[in-house]
């Protein structure tokens, strides 16, 4: 898919079935080659087989690096959703002591605006590979990936004057738990949480692993188990798109359209504050996902009673 963070929040291994011997999953190799196969939502399975191959450098480069990773213009999907979350941690509204960012993928880009209001960050994801790559750049381990462009550039749009390396401390200080995660639970960290988040955040995650549009709206309630009442959730997410590369995974994604994302939201108990889309141009569209936009979301979970 197009850039995002997470990308595997969900099914855990044990609670799915193994492919049957002989059927090609997602891609069948021969002679050193993958192949594609038609992509089909309906099958756990084949989605299983194409996780096991997802590369979070491949995911990266192609996402978070040139041509979409260009901070040279605020047309840029990039850059744009890197203005999206500075504007809407700056109204000073979103605030408390944890949020969770649910599908963390190997990214932390999204959490740069968010590291000034929370007092604790938890990563999640349902793969290792992705909680090791986030492992590494939290540790500041040579070889993980250089976000010192997305914090420089961060630091420019919120205006304060703050040196990169300040905020980089501090996420990295704050950000004090990355743990697995799975959405497709009602529980989706194994167990109810308490206290719950003040916050929410996720980004490309609920789309790129709910087979449909019903699994997505079941996923976006059990995460919301993890909110506090009148706590807030900000999304990011891909519009029109049926699948994204990572490395020799070609894996599927449910299309959606702003309706669904508004119709979502409302079937799982929260109220819409705001909804922002991006229209991906013909220069970013690079062949490693069929992406059509980017929605952002901000919407606030129902006091109980």
């Amino acid at each position: 898919m197009m850039d995002g963070g997470m990308r595997a929040g969900w099914m855990k291994p044990s609670l799915l079935p193994a492919a049957p011997p002989g059927r090609a999953g997602i891609k069948r190799r021969r002679q050193g080659r993958i192949h594609e196969q038609p992509l089909t939502m309906s099958s756990p399975a084949e989605l299983r087989e194409g996780y096991e191959h997802f590369d979070p450098r491949a995911y990266l480069r192609n996402n978070y690096l040139p041509p979409r990773a260009d901070f040279s213009s605020e047309e840029f999907v990039v850059p744009w959703k890197l203005r999206c979350l500075a504007e809407t941690f700056a109204s000073g509204e979103i605030r408390g002591r944890t949020l969770i960012d649910v599908g963390s993928g190997p990214t932390i880009y999204q959490l740069l605006s968010a590291c000034d209001h929370f007092e604790e960050i938890v990563a999640t994801d349902f793969l290792a590979v992705n909680r090791e790559e986030l492992g590494r750049w939290v540790r500041g381990e040579p070889g993980a990936f250089d976000w010192s462009p997305f914090i420089q550039h961060v630091c420019k749009i919120e205006g304060r004057g703050e040196p990169w390396q300040d905020k980089q401390r501090r996420l990295r200080q704050r950000l004090r738990r990355i743990l697995p995660i799975d959405v497709h639970l009602p529980d989706p960290l194994g167990a109810p949480l308490h206290p719950r988040a003040d916050a929410l955040l996720s980004s490309f995650c609920l789309e790129a692993v709910s087979p449909d549009r019903a699994s997505f709206v079941r996923a976006l309630s059990h995460i919301s188990n993890l909110l506090r009442p009148g706590g807030h959730a900000v999304l990011l997410g891909a519009l029109g798109e049926s699948f994204y590369l990572a490395g020799p995974a070609r894996l599927p994604v449910v299309p959606l359209q702003e309706s669904d994302v508004r119709d979502a939201l409302a079937a799982a108990g929260f109220s819409l504050r705001e909804l922002r889309s991006y229209a991906m141009p013909p220069a970013l569209r690079t062949g490693v996902d069929d992406v059509d936009g980017v929605f952002f979301a901000h919407a606030q979970k129902a006091l109980e009673g």
